[in-house]
């Protein structure tokens, strides 16, 4: 999820547990430091642009590690304020701060590597978009609450946003089940003989879903909005470069991305350059993640590192073909920005 997301929810977390042993301002404090370390691996540069994707959200969001910290950060919180005595506390306090991060960041389809050092498997629900109005604003209501309300009611509202967007997840779990059904179903009626399926909510929302499904040669792209009037699907169809995969399937940045993405991935060539692009991210045809390999000269001696080319649509076109598809209008999907 976002930073502002992640902040907010580590501050809630954080003074639901403390409650008022301390100041509330300490514990949001503390919930906001905690709920933006995972992220600071950001800021490690792994010698390429696949290497920094697939590495991002790995040992520093993996459960053992946080653990570890978690007592580590407890004793500076306790010590700077002079609060010993509550050390479990608070270690109890930034346990679940630290590891509600990545357990939150696992509902996104991004990939978050939970179980390091045992193993590098990206796990992604993709039940929720990386940025959502809807679970950020009530956990930022219940926060700013606890802290201007000197009562219990303040920690009541707290508890009340928690509450709110725990069964906002539930709910976004529950409506990724029927749109997978009915794309299950289009799939079957319209002879697409699929073997992945890809079922993400489009930004900002759990009412409009995107729908990618692969076959060795093609993927089709479909949208279905939970207030569409019928559960017919328009699949469109594109080329995921069958002979580029089996040709370079071996190279390293192909076959990290071929792993990362589990198999939601294509590869194309432009210009003598190899270009390899994960499918889950973005939308036909501006995705956020598209690399580019070079030429095979350059990968056979060294003399190129995967660079990101990435590609935006039009932000306002794109909105405004969100908002109108989300409530059910069936319109075509906006092209490339520039």
């Amino acid at each position: 999820m976002d930073s502002l997301t992640q902040i907010a929810l580590g501050s809630a977390v954080s003074v639901a547990v403390m409650g008022r042993r301390t100041a509330v301002w300490k514990a949001a404090l503390w919930g906001a430091i905690g709920g933006t370390l995972p992220d600071l691996d950001a800021f490690i540069d792994h010698g390429d642009a696949v290497l920094n994707m697939t590495r991002h959200r790995a040992e520093s969001h993996a459960l053992f590690f946080l653990t570890l910290a978690a007592p580590v950060l407890a004793w500076i919180a306790s010590r700077i304020h002079g609060e010993a005595a509550l050390f479990k506390r608070w270690w109890l306090a930034l346990w679940l701060v630290l590891i509600t991060h990545p357990l939150l960041d696992a509902m996104t389809v991004y990939g978050t590597q939970l179980l390091q050092p045992f193993t590098d498997h990206p796990y992604g629900v993709g039940s929720i978009f990386i940025i959502d109005p809807l679970y950020t604003v009530p956990l930022i209501v219940g926060v700013v609450a606890a802290l201007r309300l000197k009562n219990t009611r303040g920690l009541g509202w707290n508890l009340a946003g928690l509450a709110f967007t725990t069964l906002y997840l539930a709910w976004s779990v529950g409506a990724q089940q029927h749109a997978t059904q009915v794309a299950r179903a289009s799939l079957q009626q319209d002879g697409i003989p699929a073997t992945g399926l890809l079922v993400t909510p489009s930004p900002f929302n759990t009412v409009l879903w995107r729908l990618v499904a692969t076959t060795p040669t093609h993927y089709f792209e479909g949208h279905y909005s939970l207030l569409d009037d019928d559960q017919r699907i328009v699949w469109t169809r594109h080329e995921r470069g069958a002979g580029l995969l089996e040709r370079h399937a071996d190279e390293p940045s192909v076959a990290r991305m071929a792993a990362f993405t589990h198999g939601f991935y294509s590869v194309s060539q432009t210009g003598g350059r190899l270009f390899v692009t994960d499918l889950r991210m973005g939308q036909e045809p501006s995705y956020t993640f598209r690399f580019d390999l070079g030429t095979q000269a350059a990968r056979a001696n060294g003399g190129h590192r995967p660079t990101l080319n990435g590609q935006r649509p039009d932000i306002g076109a794109a909105l405004d073909w969100l908002w109108r598809r989300m409530w059910g209008e069936r319109i075509p999907s906006p092209g490339p920005g520039t």
